[in-house]
């Protein structure tokens, strides 16, 4: 079995409902490990747009990495998403990135592991140094924690103390 991390966002229409919904999606993928609080984010690339809520799961899977991307995408279609008709980085009901697996590094067309971004993101690296500050970023050699250091909180606030989308 293997680990993989997964990051979620949601702007558009009711965005905990929508995380929660994933969730359980990925449920069927894989056993979820662990989920992160939610986090209200700033809007990454394209800022004229709704605030995010954000959160990471550790996600035990026997899926392949690609298979898991395609799940993943599977998902979000399931939840509404159409990637076809939205501009990049603009806002969306569901967005579930695969961010690693366990500490495999590739670069396919249709999937590059670790994501690209993930050491810039403190939307991402927060809530994923939340549930798993020890995971060490698989080209860069640092910890999730460090990296979430590094990039910062600025525009990233927790949601309610405690709150989680999905019990552990």
């Amino acid at each position: 079995m293997s680990r993989a991390a997964i990051g979620l966002g949601s702007n558009i229409g009711d965005r905990e409902a929508m995380l929660r919904a994933a969730i359980v999606g990925l449920a069927s993928v894989g056993r979820v490990e662990a989920v992160s609080s939610l986090y209200e984010t700033a809007p990454w690339g394209v800022t004229d747009q709704p605030a995010f809520v954000n959160a990471a799961v550790l996600l035990d899977t026997d899926l392949p990495p690609g298979r898991l991307l395609e799940a993943l995408l599977g998902i979000e279609r399931e939840l509404g998403r159409d990637r076809a008709v939205e501009r990049r980085w603009g806002p969306r009901a569901i967005d579930l990135d695969l961010l690693l697996y366990d500490d495999r590094v590739e670069d396919g067309e249709a999937l590059v592991l670790p994501h690209p971004r993930l050491h810039e993101r403190g939307f991402v690296l927060v809530p994923l140094a939340e549930i798993a500050p020890e995971l060490v970023h698989p080209r860069l050699g640092v910890t999730v924690a460090e990296l979430a250091r590094r990039a910062g909180s600025r525009g990233v606030r927790r949601l309610g103390e405690g709150r989680r989308p999905l019990a552990r």
